[in-house]
């Protein structure tokens, strides 16, 4: 039997996990660090908490006689992917990149890409109102701006003495429907719409973003290894089947 690592905590690692266990001819263990919340169990083995960088990956791999390494995570995970090429290259296991493709340009969209979240914060014009969405330590980047207002949407309340930028922060995960985005931005007069370049389906916060006309700061994403790549997980089956069974 064939023993598959997936580096995960996205939607596409845990449909991957699930189509995954329905091969006999696999054990699945998703890895997934110890804060990683998914919306509902993953199938197969799990494994939480991290490896101790490259070298701690690349020893599991060895030990635990891994067969391939899938790296499931965002998009946004450089470090992790770093960690990933280097301890596959260490252990001799073969890996493929899951990375789904970045949002879709449409005809009327208002994208300003920018490389990073500094940038963002400096292309916003004077006073504006800002729908942001963003990591906890780079929320803290648009507290420089004292002109801005920001509704900033988190799943877990700021912590006390926590950097924060002028506005109001709203508790709860992102909207799945448009509309709810759409009346959210409406109600607090928003402007403009940062976010990551994160991919896959059009987000319910872009979609509404192109419905309201509002122009988005998307983040583009970092540099990935140069290692084998895939798009979407049919790829990364056919992938496997090359790899474990030809």
């Amino acid at each position: 039997m064939a023993k598959v690592m997936i580096l995960g905590g996205t939607a596409e690692a845990g449909e991957l996990a699930a189509r995954l266990a329905g091969d006999d001819r696999l054990a699945t263990v998703t890895s997934m660090a110890g804060l990683t919340r998914m919306p509902a169990p993953v199938a197969g083995q799990v494994r939480r908490g991290g490896f101790g960088g490259a070298d701690g990956l690349a020893a599991n791999l060895m030990n635990e006689e891994y067969d391939v390494l899938i790296d499931a995570t965002h998009p946004f995970a450089a470090t992790i992917a770093a960690n990933a090429a280097e301890a596959a290259e260490t252990a001799g296991v073969p890996l493929i990149k899951l990375v789904r493709p970045p949002f879709e340009r449409l005809p009327g969209d208002w994208f300003i890409d920018v490389p990073d979240m500094q940038t963002a914060v400096e292309n916003l014009p004077e006073n504006a109102r800002v729908f942001l969405a963003a990591g906890r330590r780079e929320i803290r980047l648009f507290a420089e701006r004292s002109d801005l207002w920001c509704l900033v949407r988190m799943i877990e309340a700021p912590t006390p003495g926590e950097t924060m930028p002028r506005g109001e922060v709203i508790l709860g995960h992102p909207a799945r429907e448009p509309e709810a985005e759409v009346a959210l931005l409406r109600e607090h007069d928003i402007g403009w719409v940062v976010s990551k370049d994160s991919g896959g389906r059009a987000s319910a916060k872009i979609e509404a973003a192109r419905r309201l006309g509002l122009p988005v700061i998307l983040i583009s994403r970092p540099d990935l290894p140069d290692v084998a790549t895939a798009a979407h997980i049919d790829d990364v089956i056919e992938w496997l089947e090359d790899e474990l069974f030809s």
